[in-house]
């Protein structure tokens, strides 16, 4: 994969069009939908591994209090920045949205329009493998060579 950086002819047009898309974009906002698709994932395997037995009874009350004590934090952090949490939840177009709507997932079960945690799940629980190359370039010059592989897996590897 070769990436490439090409001025805009009218650079001022892509930056108010994007402005008058979301004049609250920010990183805030941003990180607070990351924090929650991790929570959630984690919540997944929390329920895959009770239901298989893995978790003893005080795994679960730890764990249970702590994805409260996230969750709490999530909404307290959307409180300061002004965000609300129904906004967290970003439709991706034909993708999907990034998270299921409230009580429409549970692990282990597959649905027909699945989102973006639903797959995340299924391959956390069943692992993958990526590998790749990147390439970066300035001038048709490839300057940076990367290679890479990333195990993806919710057991120890």
């Amino acid at each position: 994969m070769a990436l490439t950086c090409t001025p805009c002819e009218n650079s001022t047009e892509v930056f108010s069009a994007a402005d008058k898309v979301n004049s609250k974009a920010g990183l805030a906002p941003l990180l607070l939908t990351v924090v929650e698709l991790v929570r959630q994932l984690l919540e997944a395997q929390i329920i895959r591994r009770m239901e298989a037995g893995i978790l003893t009874d005080s795994d679960l009350d730890r764990a249970a209090e702590s994805l409260e004590k996230l969750s709490e934090q999530v909404l307290h952090l959307c409180d300061i920045f002004e965000v609300d949490p129904a906004d967290l939840n970003v439709n991706l177009g034909e993708f999907g949205t990034l998270l299921p709507s409230p009580g429409s997932y549970y692990p282990g079960e597959s649905s027909t329009n699945p989102s973006i945690l639903e797959l995340l799940d299924r391959l956390l629980n069943t692992g993958i493998v990526v590998e790749g190359n990147v390439d970066l370039g300035l001038a048709q010059l490839n300057l940076i060579h990367a290679k890479l592989r990333l195990v993806l897996t919710s057991m120890p590897a």
